[in-house]
């Protein structure tokens, strides 16, 4: 899991080198898909259930599960990359949103506070917690920004399939669930939304919307519990 959770985080480091203004969504799928075959691993998500793409792909009120289209990126937009591989038969999934071009204060800030939310939820990936302790720490950290955790679509484990159990959900009470033990591995991942926490699935059945259309923004590593501690799988120097 350490070699897929690498090539993971090198895919993920050139994918976001490559982007820019006027790109269209598909665009940005084929050269994830194109990086991902340079790591000698397969796409997780492709064909998933059905699932037509390399990445999900979603802009500025999509959550999470966007198709790739021929919808092109603007300037002020905010765009949530997950993405996934198959490396020797191990599975890494992550995620990051990121502004094209200058973003307002608001918008940067739910970036920002997501991504920070899920290092909170990390730190807490370690031997002798509990798994609702995750949710616990990114919904304490979130809620007093004014941003709202997605309740419908959560984390999950991860492996020799894309998603194991269990789920771990971004919010709830601590100290309850299974106890966290060496060499469980989860998918973190975070979805905040700017407004309301409640969602929609669009007609394609598959994009997860923010149901008021405001911003969300998501994150997610793939994160072993060691007698060390978190590693984060899908970090260069993770």
């Amino acid at each position: 899991m350490r070699r897929a959770g690498k090539a993971l985080a090198c895919v993920k480091e050139d994918l976001k080198s490559s982007l820019k203004v006027g790109m269209t969504t598909l665009e940005i799928d084929r050269i994830a898909e194109k990086l991902i075959d340079q790591r000698e691993a397969k796409p997780a998500f492709k064909g998933y259930h059905g699932f037509p793409a390399t990445a999900c792909i979603s802009i500025n009120e999509e959550i999470v599960h966007g198709i790739p289209n021929v919808r092109v990126v603007k300037e002020g937009d905010i765009v949530s990359i997950d993405i996934g591989l198959i490396l020797d038969d191990w599975f890494s999934d992550c995620a990051f949103t990121v502004g094209f071009g200058s973003l307002d204060e608001a918008t940067q800030r739910l970036i920002d506070v997501t991504e920070q939310s899920l290092s909170k939820g990390i730190d807490q990936a370690k031997e002798g917690n509990y798994l609702s302790d995750i949710g616990f720490a990114i919904q304490s950290f979130v809620e007093p920004f004014g941003f709202s955790v997605v309740r419908d679509f959560v984390g999950h484990g991860i492996g020799m399939s894309l998603h194991e159990e269990p789920e771990v959900p971004n919010f709830g009470l601590p100290k309850s669930g299974p106890v966290l033990q060496e060499g469980m591995v989860f998918a973190i991942e975070p979805m905040i939304n700017t407004g309301t926490y409640k969602t929609k699935i669009l007609d394609d059945k598959w994009t997860v919307v923010t149901s008021d259309g405001k911003p969300s923004a998501h994150f997610e590593h793939t994160v072993a519990v060691t007698a060390n501690g978190p590693e984060i799988l899908t970090k260069i120097n993770g």
